[in-house]
């Protein structure tokens, strides 16, 4: 399995990182892994994919995705999460400063109402084109739709993160764009659910998408509450 930094070793040439959490919550698996795991070496608009499983802990989960930014200093990243309930590969729109788990992360911590990073700022837009993904996932036949919110446990953190990270001038990362999706449960796990084969093909279009188009476009998308 590929898990941190030190599995790799810079590529030639362009890099994707795609990263996935291990299990939480008492689930066998989780899914934003296998769709990751699955994705690992394929090339994409001249870049290779490369994955890496990030640990469902607040704090650890940042400090080996800046571990991964920084060996492979990648022109996209897009971090993948398990989102119970939703039944749609879910493009987030933004991540908020704010820390608020219902449920312990898998090393017991559970923190409620702190901050993401003390003193940033209330919140942060992805920086992928997020409607452009959103027609090439459909286009592709995958229940597709963009989320306003990416919860408050480790995945919101891991977003807020990510884009401070790569907002933030000693990260020496120019260029490189980022965000999240959320994905369903597997068949077994709950429903709603999509079967892992349908994610990763949704996965590998929005991947495509995000990499080929710089200026998103105008598409409604929008919600109500």
């Amino acid at each position: 399995m590929l898990h941190d930094a030190s599995h790799y070793a810079p590529l030639a040439g362009g890099v994707i990182l795609l990263t996935g959490f291990d299990p939480f919550g008492g689930d066998a698996l989780n899914p934003s892994w296998l769709i990751a795991e699955a994705l690992h070496g394929q090339h994409i608009a001249g870049h290779r994919v490369v994955a890496a499983q990030l640990p469902t802990v607040f704090g650890e989960s940042l400090q080996q995705l800046r571990a991964l930014a920084e060996a492979h200093r990648p022109a996209l990243i897009v971090c993948l999460g398990q989102a119970g309930g939703r039944g749609a590969l879910s493009l987030e729109r933004v991540g908020i400063n704010i820390n608020d788990a219902r449920i312990p992360d898998n090393a017991g911590r559970q923190p409620v109402d702190t901050p993401v990073v003390p003193g940033g700022p209330a919140a942060y837009f992805a920086s992928l084109p997020v409607k452009a993904m959103l027609r090439a996932v459909q286009r592709a036949g995958v229940p597709c739709e963009v989320s306003q919110t990416a919860g408050t446990f480790v995945c919101n953190h891991v977003l807020y993160g990510l884009m401070h990270m790569l907002q933030a001038q000693d990260a020496d990362l120019p260029g490189t764009r980022g965000g999240f999706v959320h994905v369903p449960w597997l068949p077994g796990q709950g429903t709603p659910h999509l079967a892992l084969l349908e994610m990763v093909r949704g996965i590998h279009a929005a991947l495509w998408a995000a990499m080929l188009v710089r200026q998103d476009i105008a598409l409604g998308a929008g919600a109500t509450h």
